[in-house]
């Protein structure tokens, strides 16, 4: 049965209609096979009546006994002729219809009632509850970013509550995919890469070190768009908020300079550090605390946005209550000098050609000691 393109509520209830109609077509089938099966027992199987008559009775049968709805769409289906003929032979076999109808009319209105408040019920809770599964059983990176991302993503949110409701693992299943997912990814990203030459944008480089160790940031990082960064990240908008919430729950003294963080232009990668850990069980408001004990974050002539992203980051990075008091960014006079378009290098390095430690890098980029870990990027 056709219904009104555009109209949600139209094409539900019409989708449950239909799974009704499916309902009947089954237990008529089954009752026509419990006919054919006795009567073949007796050697009486009966020759069923012509199409068309079986049809017209059928549908006279059928007037007052099931819901007008269902009645019409019965008629409409492409099997209707079958289920006419069906209908024919059971009432010649002394199958009282007048008592059968109502009963099987009954089964069909709730199984219509049932996928229209399935359907209302998905409508509602959308694929939360399966964004919320991946997030938590996959990390950040190009797989759970190409999941999220894609149109197909409802129909794979789908497929995993089928499967949860045959009772399979789905988070087993999904953190296998992950791995064959990596694999495509990678084999994918050759054949594109093949005679190009790697590039990579500025907010990539200028990321890379305490700000994405451990995490797998897109190349292409754009972090002038806060939606686009996010996006890229795998972070939900009710996700970042979370964790926006959760540093100002952490800095009770401090509101303005936790909304200044959360709006400065490198949060999201805070942000993603937090939905990794959380991902792995750790407890974000213990380490957040940190902030409270080690305030040398509101010290300083930059930005207090950026100075309290970089210390949330730190004390991230370590432990609850274990992180060394944050290292302040040092300059490299030798770096500077190099990098500088007014002073040419000393005389000592002009004569014997040496170039300054760690050159080509610029000063603002060094820092001082810091605790050694094992890098994952």
């Amino acid at each position: 049965m056709e219904t009104p393109v555009g109209e949600p509520f139209a094409e539900s209830a019409g989708e449950a209609v239909q799974t009704a109609v499916m309902s009947v077509r089954l237990i008529l089938a089954i009752a026509d096979a419990v006919r054919r099966h006795r009567q073949r027992q007796k050697g009486a199987e009966e020759e069923l009546p012509p199409a068309e008559q079986a049809e017209q009775d059928a549908k006279g049968e059928l007037k007052d006994l099931l819901p007008a709805d269902i009645t019409a769409a019965l008629m409409a289906d492409a099997d209707w002729s079958q289920m006419a003929l069906q209908l024919m032979a059971l009432r010649a076999a002394g199958v009282d219809l007048e008592q059968l109808l109502p009963r099987v009319g009954e089964i069909a209105v709730s199984v219509r009632d049932q996928v229209a408040a399935d359907k209302e019920r998905v409508a509602k809770e959308g694929t939360g509850e399966w964004e919320r599964m991946l997030r938590e059983t996959l990390p950040a990176g190009p797989v759970r970013e190409a999941i999220l991302s894609s149109p197909t993503w409802p129909d794979i949110a789908a497929t995993m509550a089928k499967l949860d409701e045959r009772g399979v693992d789905v988070r087993q299943i999904l953190a296998s995919a992950h791995d064959e997912g990596l694999g495509v990814d990678q084999a994918v990203a050759k054949v594109l890469a093949a005679g190009e030459v790697p590039t990579t944008s500025r907010d990539a480089l200028l990321s890379y070190g305490p700000l994405t160790e451990g995490l797998d940031p897109p190349r292409d990082l754009d972090l002038g768009d806060r939606a686009r960064a996010l996006n890229q990240l795998s972070i939900s908008p009710q996700e970042n908020a979370r964790f926006a919430r959760m540093l100002k729950e952490a800095l009770p003294q401090h509101a303005r300079e936790a909304d200044l963080a959360v709006t400065a232009r490198q949060w999201p990668l805070v942000a993603a550090r937090m939905a990794k850990m959380e991902s792995e069980g750790k407890p974000l408001a213990e380490h957040l605390a940190g902030l409270a004990k080690d305030s040398s974050w509101t010290q300083g002539r930059t930005d207090v946005g950026s100075r309290l992203v970089r210390a949330a980051n730190h004390v991230l990075r370590h432990p609850p209550g274990e992180a060394p008091p944050a290292a302040l960014p040092r300059v490299s006079t030798a770096a500077a000098r190099l990098q500088s378009s007014t002073v040419g290098p000393t005389k000592g390095q002009a004569a014997k050609g040496q170039a300054p430690a760690e050159a080509g890098v610029a000063a603002h980029r060094q820092a001082g000691p810091s605790a050694k870990q094992g890098r994952t990027r």
